[in-house]
């Protein structure tokens, strides 16, 4: 998994790569250059579009006034516009890509009343060098980039967004970032939603050797990261080889919880599931025929290797979570009214087994743990919670964060947001469990639930858009296998 580094650790990475091949700046700024047209080349952008790059006076700035310099010569029609006074000193990399610039390439100040209202801008003007307030000319200089109308692309990071710690002034409202290697952390965080826009990772040759010097715990992980993960089976496994897992869920007018939760692990690929539910609501999984169910809870449950519990559950269930985690000593997973329950009564804290996996999103953990001012203080809480108590939490979201026991904490880089719909995170909780199931380390199974749950969003996506439910997303889990390279 690729590390995220802070500002000043991503200074000594490029100093690190640029000696290990042997680099010199103007030829890394090359490469990066190249990479950013390239990719941009392949958005299938039309090469009569309108491009103004807006370069700041640093090391960003030079990126930017060398993409320009390549995407005029592919035939693209350019213009330039500095946002820096004309006795700025530049650095020597952004001088040098300035005498660069061909002369057919129109180069103005910065300016509001020339600023075309339609086409492409490149936001080039600040990198990761910023950090606190803005200056009074920097903070004019972004809203008359806020005015353009087209379409924003913002390289390495929005202008005015700091690399790792929360906004405090303005910043460019990208529709799209494009970041250098790795995503910053800013750019993950939900408070900067409206500035980041999508995120594109472009790679610009870092590889993990160059990183083991850094001790940093925050990683993102990415699809060729997954498949080392999973576990693979024979073809004389049987069913009992890939799990025999237990479901909480459901009850009176939420028995669809189940439904989804129960289907989820199948499609994961779970070999039994059995469902725990109110008797009088049995006919409800007559939508999952290959799913058992149980109706009494005073019963051995050792026999099963992992245990979903939440989804549907219903209120004032206290007292009945208690029981049922008394009874295992197996990592649960811990989703929804569970939760809820969780946030009710702290006692119950103690007899979650360790390896557990807890799921809450962004208002379940505000009542688990206490409002937080930002996301950054809600990652603090996250990783004190699972190293006291020997858990995993996913704190589900755009990026979805996975807390682990040892104290890594990971981004996700899959997903979309067509997955904002009812019944998302009952599927997430089947196919976690699943996983515990077969056999997977709860690490694993929170990666790899995690990251093919968002893939499996991004299939269903393509094709329902805005239409997307929970249940196109489990159709789509086995082809996530395919798409990752698993048999």
């Amino acid at each position: 998994m690729q590390k995220i580094l802070s500002a000043s650790e991503i200074n000594q990475l490029d100093q690190v790569h640029l000696k290990r091949k042997a680099f010199s700046n103007h030829a890394f700024m090359e490469l990066v250059a190249q990479r950013f047209v390239d990719w941009f080349q392949s958005q299938g952008y039309s090469s009569h579009v309108k491009i103004l790059v807006c370069v700041g006076a640093g090391n960003n700035g030079g990126d930017g006034l060398a993409i320009a310099r390549i995407l005029f010569a592919q035939g693209y029609p350019i213009a330039v516009a500095t946002c820096f006074s004309s006795g700025a000193k530049l650095s020597p990399d952004c001088q040098q890509n300035l005498s660069l610039l061909p002369s057919q390439i129109h180069c103005r100040t910065l300016d509001y009343d020339s600023l075309p209202n339609d086409g492409i801008l490149i936001d080039a003007y600040l990198g990761i060098g910023c950090s606190g307030p803005l200056r009074e000319e920097a903070e004019q200089r972004i809203q008359t980039l806020n005015s353009f109308e087209g379409t924003i692309i913002s390289l390495d990071l929005p202008s005015g967004l700091p690399a790792d710690s929360i906004l405090l002034g303005g910043a460019v409202k990208a529709d799209l970032t494009v970041t250098l290697g790795f995503p910053k952390l800013s750019l993950l965080l939900p408070e900067h939603a409206e500035y980041t826009g999508e995120l594109v990772v472009l790679d610009i040759g870092f590889v993990e050797e160059e990183l083991d010097d850094f001790s940093g715990q925050t990683y993102f992980l990415e699809e060729k990261d997954v498949l080392p993960l999973h576990l693979k089976f024979h073809r004389f496994a049987h069913k009992g080889d890939f799990g025999k897992v237990l479901l909480l869920a459901g009850s009176k007018g939420k028995m669809g919880a189940a439904v989804l939760a129960a289907k989820a692990a199948f499609r994961t690929g779970s070999g039994l599931v059995t469902c725990l539910i109110p008797e009088e609501e049995r006919g409800a999984l007559s939508a999952v025929p290959e799913a058992m169910c149980i109706f009494d809870e005073d019963q051995d449950f050792s026999g099963y290797d992992a245990i979903g519990i939440g989804p549907g559950l219903g209120l004032d269930q206290v007292e009945r979570l208690k029981k049922i985690l008394s009874a295992t000593r197996k990592p649960v997973v811990l989703d929804a009214d569970a939760l809820n329950c969780l946030a009710k009564d702290s006692t119950i804290w103690d007899l979650i087994p360790k390896g557990s996996i807890l799921t809450p999103h962004l208002k379940e953990f505000d009542r688990l743990f206490g409002s937080s001012e930002t996301h950054l203080e809600r990652m603090a809480k996250a990783k004190a919670c699972c190293l006291k108590y020997d858990l995993n939490l996913v704190l589900k979201g755009a990026n979805t964060l996975c807390s682990l026991s040892d104290g890594r904490q990971v981004f996700n880089s899959s997903g979309t947001k067509y997955m904002a719909t009812a019944g998302m995170g009952d599927a997430l909780t089947g196919m976690l469990t699943s996983f515990l199931g077969q056999g997977y380390s709860s690490e694993n199974a929170v990666l790899c639930g995690v990251f093919h749950h968002g893939l499996a969003g991004e299939l269903a996506g393509d094709h329902y858009l805005r239409g997307t439910m929970a249940q196109d997303l489990i159709e789509a889990i086995p082809e996530t296998y395919r798409l990752i390279g698993l048999d």
